[in-house]
């Protein structure tokens, strides 16, 4: 199909709209993917739904979340090679990108199931200012079961403990080994887990402060929301930002959404003791050392967009 063929975005991005992502940690952009790429959206979400692999996940209510679909989804794999989504990132960072990784979150019509504040810096071994998602739905997202962001909390310089993994003191024996194999400069998820997964593979890291109970006092928090998401919007979000999904309520169709996290020049490889998501699949091959920027792995981390020559 021709517009298959195009990478660029449909329109330009305004200088207001880097200057509010910059300001609050997030944005949305509206109308700046075309429909061919939401259709192809909604293909590659639906394959990989039906097809669920040993990185999918079943949480609280009906809700699926696959780590890497794009692996198994060719449709998926077009969206991140083809799609301007890479050049939305980058020219919002101002920087070259390249791919790191890709969710899904199928939340079928039905109650929708709220996901829990949390940063997605403490999942992953990796640290860097310009780490950056791209979300996409290939459904219409009202107000109450939409992404909600801490305006500013991407400038907090602190990484909190994720809310998922065991407690520590429910296996000392256990969190004991992991911690000595951290010590010996081991990765504590491997290849392994790509074949068999959850959540719960991991420990929570006690060192890490958690998170305040920001659902409990919504009030005090400068909370960043959006009531008009439409597909062929995009929502870019920091890395470092807290955020959450609303849920609780009725929707009549499904809420299904692609998160795709996109690493600038500064990012660079680094184990964390939270970390609850394997590393790529190919990463293992190149045994990383902590501080090595993704781009010593180009087979891995292929250069995805870089600004244009001036």
């Amino acid at each position: 199909m021709e517009a298959m063929e195009k990478s660029a975005p449909l329109r330009a991005i305004l200088d207001t709209e880097v200057s509010a992502f910059n300001r609050d940690g997030a944005v949305l952009l509206k109308s700046i993917l075309d429909e061919s790429w939401i259709t192809l959206l909604r293909d590659g979400l639906e394959y990989a739904h039906d097809h669920p692999d040993g990185m999918s996940a079943g949480v609280s209510m009906p809700l699926r979340i696959d780590q890497f679909p794009a692996s198994h989804s060719s449709e998926l794999k077009t969206l991140m090679d083809k799609s301007p989504i890479a050049e939305i990132v980058g020219t919002v960072l101002r920087s070259p990108v390249r791919f790191y990784m890709d969710q899904m979150f199928y939340k079928p019509a039905g109650m929708i199931a709220p996901s829990a504040w949390h940063q997605d810096t403490c999942y992953y071994n990796v640290e860097g200012h310009e780490l950056v998602r791209a979300w996409v739905c290939a459904d219409p997202v009202p107000r109450d079961v939409s992404l909600e962001v801490l305006r500013g909390s991407h400038l907090w310089n602190v990484t909190y403990r994720p809310p998922v993994g065991l407690d520590p003191a429910s296996d000392p024996q256990g969190a004991a080994e992991l911690e000595a194999a951290f010590e010996e400069g081991k990765t504590l998820i491997g290849q392994e887990a790509h074949e068999r997964w959850t959540y719960f593979d991991s420990f929570m890291d006690p060192s890490l402060p958690q998170l305040p109970n920001i659902e409990a006092c919504r009030d005090s928090f400068d909370i960043l929301g959006w009531d008009d998401y439409e597909p062929g919007d995009v929502i870019l979000f920091h890395g470092h930002a807290v955020h959450s999904a609303r849920g609780g309520v009725n929707l009549p169709h499904p809420r299904r959404s692609h998160a795709s996290l996109w690493a600038g020049a500064d990012v660079r490889y680094m184990r964390r003791r939270s970390q609850a998501i394997p590393d790529p699949y190919a990463l293992y091959d190149y045994s990383p050392e902590d501080g090595q920027p993704l781009g010593d792995f180009p087979e891995v981390f292929p250069l995805a967009w870089s600004p244009p020559q001036r």
